[in-house]
């Protein structure tokens, strides 16, 4: 097969723990091509299809040097066997054009994964009010009053903004409702934008889950990353230790549940935010953690990925 990343700079990759690397050393492992872009590279020109200026390349092993350069080409998307969105958050308005480009490139015969329209139509906070009998007590608005009523019915809860990643914006407040009136100015802007609201669960002692679903199926082990020290937020980015540990029967059931519906919708890799036996967020624009799961118990998720994409191709 031939594969086309598109993603952050190569350049930026730390590949001891990247997981679109992973990806791609177990295609280039299988035989398959591989090729990249960044997201400002796709264009569409009147008459024409839409396309990229793309480098071949091939991984070395080397750890400095991880990848060689064979050239590099504007060419359709539509050529490549699989398209792979693996563009990082933030999702602005520029991601969400290149969803358009992607939906585009689509009609013209490119298999895109994970699918545009349902990068689009899954912000990966908001995406959990769908299904409500599997997240705890949750409330977005503007109203900053909605707000304060929420926090004077639950006392301990967390705020945070719907495009936010890494744990950025993320704030705690407790019963005594200490500093509430800031965080709400500073996160809804008199406002002009979303917040989300919910209760605080106790068991981020324990870690915030990633539970990675593969083709609609999950992998037998996530990654609880663990607050450290005063710290509310188990993010890797915000500092969180990340400990592999097998899935709960809760988080099997989670995941059997909804994988199937998020497949049906063109989700080839999601990643499931789960704090105690609740859903926090459900990660579709690039989920991680392959490298982690792997390095601790041995099971390699990117063979699984790899294993999944193959199938995906050949029954479509």
């Amino acid at each position: 097969m031939n594969l086309l990343f598109i993603a952050d700079p190569l350049a930026s990759f730390k590949i001891n723990k990247d997981t679109t690397f992973a990806m791609m050393r177990e295609a280039q492992r299988r035989g398959h091509a591989v090729a990249a872009c960044e997201v400002q590279s796709i264009s569409w020109q009147r008459g024409g299809k839409v396309s990229a200026l793309v480098r071949d390349i091939v991984l070395t092993g080397d750890a400095d040097e991880w990848f060689a350069e064979q050239g590099s080409r504007r060419v359709a998307l539509a050529e490549f066997d699989a398209v792979l969105m693996r563009k990082d958050p933030p999702f602005d308005s520029e991601f969400f054009y290149a969803t358009h480009l992607l939906e585009q490139a689509e009609r013209e015969g490119a298999k895109v994964l994970n699918k545009p329209s349902a990068l689009r139509e899954h912000p990966e906070k908001l995406a959990i009010m769908e299904f409500p009998e599997f997240i705890g007590p949750t409330l977005v608005t503007r109203d900053a009053q909605e707000i304060r009523a929420f926090h004077a019915e639950h006392q301990d809860i967390i705020l945070k903004p719907l495009d936010g990643m890494g744990g950025m914006g993320i704030f705690r407040v407790g019963a005594d409702g200490r500093n509430l009136g800031s965080i709400i100015e500073t996160l809804n802007r008199d406002g002009a934008q979303s917040v989300m609201v919910q209760k605080f669960l106790p068991e981020i002692v324990d870690g915030d889950k990633r539970v990675l679903v593969i083709g609609g199926k999950p992998v037998p082990y996530c990654l609880a990353r663990i607050p450290q020290g005063n710290e509310v937020r188990g993010n890797l980015a915000a500092g969180g230790k990340g400990v592999a540990q097998p899935l709960s029967d809760k988080d099997r059931a989670i995941a059997e549940a909804l994988g199937p519906i998020l497949m049906q919708r063109g989700l080839l890799l999601v990643g499931l935010d789960i704090i105690g036996d609740c859903i926090t967020e459900i990660n579709v624009t690039s989920p991680t953690c392959f490298q982690e799961i792997h390095d601790q118990t041995g099971c390699d998720v990117a063979v699984l990925f790899i294993d999944a994409l193959e199938q995906e191709l050949r029954d479509n």
